[in-house]
Formats: C-alpha cells, structure tokens, sequence
C-alpha cells in the first residue's frame, strides 16, 4: 500500500511577502506556487499550498489544474500532490549568467552552506526593502527555515545595512526620507537617520553587518556584500541562524564568509 503522503513540519522565519499594488492577482498567484515549490523542492496538496500562500482554496485548485494542463505540473491521482515538471526548468535555461545558473554567485552560497550549516540567503535592494532572491535552507540542528522571497526593510535589517553601505552617505538620505514619507501613510517604519548613517559606517568599517533579534525574534544575520553587482545592483550574501549560537561563533563565520567570497570572486588585477 503507498505511504499516504503528509507535509513536512517547518519553522518559518519571515512573513511571506504580499503581492505589490497593480500585480494581476492570477499571474502573481502562478508564480507564488512555482517559488513555493521551489523553496521546499518536494511534492505538495492543494490545501498546503492555498494555506502556506493564504490563497482561496477554489482558486488555488483552478491556477493548479490549468498548470497541469500546461505541462508545468505533474499531478499524482493517488497521493492527490503536484510536482513541477522538467518544462519548467527549461523555461529560464537561456539566462546564463555569471553570477547564476551555477555560476559564482550560486557556488559561493552552497559552500557557504556546506561549511556553516547554516541558511544563506541572496538579497538585493527592491526599493525600501531588502528582498531575499535566493534562499539555500539550514542543515543544522538548530535551524530555523528562511522564506524565499521574503522582505526586509533596507534601513533596519542585516541584509538591508550591508546593502546600504554599498552607496554613498547623500544616497542613503534621500532613501532614508522616502522611507519617512511612506511611513507618514503606514506603508514604512520611519528611519532616525543619522543613527543610520552611523551604523553603515560601522558596517564599512568591519566590512559586514550582524544584527540580532531585529526582524524576527531569536534570529541573527550576518551579511556581506559581494563584490560584484547584478546590471549595476548591489548583492549580498548573509547567514541566517539562531541569535544566541550566531553571537558565539560570529568571528567563525566571518573568517569563513570573507574566506569564501575571496575565492569565488578573486579580485582583479
């Protein structure tokens, strides 16, 4: 008899971003199931996937049997799951950059991974927020499971700092009053701005960001910038882990980011 198929239980750190104004909800809704599969690279039930992205389930079923019908999903009758299919991964193969596509970028994080144990994320700044493109999950015990595409705001997170101190300071202030401005319409937390400004000249200075318990409870991020950009977009690198294990071992893992990133990106002559 066949194993009756039971989703894995997770700790998710992060809410799952909501789709932006003026996104068409069917064509935003298909690609959340494609980076839902992609984050947990397993089978998964109409009721997982419509209660994980906070979708109505009816919708959900319909977006799901039309992925189907395309050949972007395989549908298993018997366990009632869905998996994408290789079509799928075939629809970005002509993007071969350097920095993906098991380029630099990728390899850097999966030997980050291998060393540390730890979640490493990719981010790049997306306006206010600082936005995790790429997420490789924790194998450690400890672990907490980071959210692909999850947002962080730019002026108050690990991530965000290490991305900030890749621009000039005038820059930077201009970013900090727009924060301002959204905040006045509840769409921002507002920015202290020299406090800011200070504690990117401390991330200059050391050359990373490390923040505990600034976005999720009990969660710590250490991150550097790469020195390499995306058409002119800033990329960083960061570890996820739990606060109290990341403060013991944060000059481990330094050594081992800066180590890392220096020999997947060896500097120009």
């Amino acid at each position: 008899m066949r194993k009756k198929w039971t989703p894995e239980p997770k700790r998710v750190v992060g809410a799952r971003p909501e789709l932006p104004d003026g996104v068409v909800k069917s064509a935003g809704r298909v690609l959340q199931i494609l980076e839902y599969f992609d984050e947990i690279q397993r089978h998964a039930n109409v009721v997982e996937i419509a209660a994980t992205l906070k979708l109505p389930q009816s919708s959900t079923s319909a977006l799901l049997r039309s992925l189907v019908a395309m050949g972007y999903l395989y549908f298993d009758r018997a366990a009632r799951t869905y998996l994408p299919s290789c079509k799928v991964a075939l629809l970005g193969n002509w993007v071969n950059h350097p920095l993906f596509m098991g380029g630099s970028a990728l390899q850097c994080m999966e030997d980050l991974q291998r060393q540390t144990g730890d979640a490493v994320v990719l981010a790049i700044r997306n306006g206010i927020w600082a936005q995790y493109i790429h997420v490789l999950q924790a194998t450690s015990m400890a672990r907490l499971q980071v959210t692909r595409g999850a947002l962080r705001p730019v002026a108050a997170s690990g991530t965000g700092y290490a991305l900030l101190a890749t621009l000039p300071d005038a820059e930077v202030k201009k970013l900090a009053h727009r924060i301002n401005a959204e905040a006045r319409t509840g769409k921002a937390a507002p920015v202290a701005v020299e406090p800011l400004l200070q504690t990117l000249a401390e991330v200059r200075r050391l050359g990373h960001a490390f923040t505990t318990d600034l976005v999720t409870p009990g969660g710590a991020v250490l991150a550097m910038a790469l020195p390499v950009n995306d058409g002119g977009q800033a990329l960083v690198v960061g570890l996820g882990g739990i606060s109290e294990v990341q403060k013991k071992r944060r000059a481990e893992l330094v050594t081992v980011m800066r180590e890392t990133i220096a020999a997947h990106f060896p500097a120009q002559p």
